[in-house]
């Protein structure tokens, strides 16, 4: 008896606003072997970026891994540049989203790399980059035409105001709520073109989790090259690169490169949020997510 085909996902929305335009997608023509690398957001999608892009060029990546990997739903760049930019590619091609699952086309030519990351440490990290960003980049934001939905604003307290917003349903405006992009990507993690990934263990044992990703993309390690690559993906080496080759980034974040990376820690909300505040978050988790999917997001762990 044959196996039967998987159900893949359908595309059932389109998702707008002052940052995302998910209808960006919808005239992409994908490859054989595209990998696109999914998130929420402040998950470590840089990291994942940079980590695919050093299996593919093999250690020897010249520029910003953002000039290779375009954020395809981000509106501050012309569609049709980006069209331009990935046609001319002949590398193999691994593009960014922050849309949840039900935005995308989705397609069985294409590796997914879904990362992600407790809510809390996401927020905290959320929050540094969004009160970074400079009053041009408000305006750049603002001013593209055919803006969605209301202009991107300053967050409007701490960081702990943030959280609030964020999980009531406002925060910083991306491609669908947290609990969507978890809970989606979760449910398809069974099929052979997606790979989860999650941030823990990225910064627990970033040598093996890179190894992990390269057999999912089918990409041969060069063992002698193999330190140098690990080395590369360091959050230090990557804070140091994105200063040196992202002049850019001083016009979007107010101190550049150290707000974009900013610590890449875990944990810094348990000193900080009230016992109140957590208990709500823990009551959200368990009405927005299957207890395994909670598992993951929370922990990095997947029971067999």
């Amino acid at each position: 008896m044959q196996a039967a085909t998987p159900v893949l996902p359908r595309k059932t929305r389109e998702i707008q606003n002052a940052i995302c335009d998910s209808t960006r997608w919808n005239g992409i023509q994908f490859r054989d072997g595209d990998i696109v690398i999914a998130t929420y957001g402040k998950t470590g999608t840089t990291l994942m970026q940079q980590i695919v892009g050093q299996l593919i060029f093999g250690g020897d990546v010249d520029g910003s891994v953002h000039e290779k990997s375009p954020w395809v739903d981000m509106r501050l760049m012309p569609i049709n540049e980006v069209v331009a930019l990935l046609d001319a590619q002949r590398h193999r091609r691994f593009l960014k989203t922050h849309l949840a699952l039900d935005a995308m086309v989705f397609s069985p030519r294409v590796k997914y790399i879904y990362v992600g990351r407790d809510g809390r440490d996401t927020v905290w990290s959320l929050y540094n980059h969004h009160a970074g960003y400079t009053p041009q980049m408000y305006q750049m934001v603002n001013s593209i035409p055919d803006r969605v939905g209301p202009p991107l604003e300053p967050p409007s307290g701490d960081v702990v105001q943030y959280f609030r917003e964020w999980l009531a349903g406002g925060g910083h405006p991306l491609g669908g709520t947290f609990w969507e992009h978890n809970q989606q990507w979760w449910n398809v993690r069974h099929l052979p073109n997606v790979l989860l990934v999650h941030y823990n263990n990225l910064r627990a044992d970033l040598p093996g989790e890179i190894r992990r990703i390269a057999g999912f993309l089918d990409i041969a390690i060069d063992e002698a090259r193999f330190p140098a690559i690990v080395e590369s993906c360091s959050f230090e080496s990557m804070q140091k690169a994105a200063a040196e080759r992202a002049p850019m980034m001083s016009v979007v974040w107010e101190k550049g490169a150290h707000t974009f990376f900013n610590k890449g820690t875990n944990g810094r909300w348990r000193e900080v949020l009230p016992a109140a505040d957590v208990q709500l978050y823990e009551e959200a988790v368990r009405a927005n997510l299957t207890p395994d999917c909670a598992r993951w997001v929370a922990t990095g762990e997947i029971a067999v």
